[in-house]
């Protein structure tokens, strides 16, 4: 039995992405995705928009770098006086 689209929320089609999902939602979802386009639509822009976030990289402002290295060098003076 192939469940309809609308009882997969996206948090299962996440799950299932990172394969997460429990044996039972992954039969079912993958049943699924053979005879649903809409799922499989929902299903490909979620994976399009997880890729975009595994490459995001965070970096700290130069800013707060800055500060770091000021305060780094301020304690060795203190220290070595």
């Amino acid at each position: 039995m192939v469940l309809p689209m609308t009882l997969f929320t996206p948090e299962d089609l996440l799950r299932y992405l990172y394969k997460e999902s429990s044996p039972e939602l992954t039969v079912a979802i993958e049943a699924a995705l053979k005879e649903d386009w809409m799922l499989r639509e929902r299903l490909e822009i979620l994976r399009s928009s997880t890729n975009e976030l595994d490459a995001i990289v965070v970096s700290p402002r130069m800013e707060v770098i800055q500060r770091v290295m000021n305060y780094a060098r301020k304690e060795a003076v203190q220290e070595s006086v």
